[in-house]
């Protein structure tokens, strides 16, 4: 039995999942169920982080990505984002890296610089 707590919204339910059988007890949601399940097969994170930008009154630049990427590719996307340097001006949605690693993710600035 794996123990952990729904992150799905501010309840924060106590979930206990079979790790065999994927089976959820604990849940106040039906979304504790699914959030259980997808982090026991599939776990994945929205990455929030910064990249370097030139012409700007800050050196660095607020970007996330615009779906959840797998969580063991996090380490490579913030190594592959320190190889990026954006020039200003931006705006909020430019793309900085479009599908990363081939899961329909986006890379995208967070704020006008």
């Amino acid at each position: 039995m794996k123990e952990m707590i729904c992150i799905t919204c501010p309840k924060g339910c106590h979930l206990q999942v079979d790790e065999t059988t994927l089976t959820v007890r604990g849940n106040g949601c039906p979304r504790g169920v699914v959030y259980a399940q997808n982090e026991m097969t599939d776990p994945k994170r929205t990455v929030t982080s910064t990249v370097a930008i030139s012409g700007s009154f800050l050196a660095r630049c607020p970007v996330r990505t615009t779906a959840p990427v797998p969580k063991g590719k996090m380490k490579e996307l913030v190594a592959l984002l320190k190889e990026h340097t954006l020039v200003s001006p931006v705006k909020t949605g430019d793309v900085v890296i479009k599908n990363v690693f081939g899961c329909g993710a986006d890379v995208i600035v967070t704020r006008d610089m």
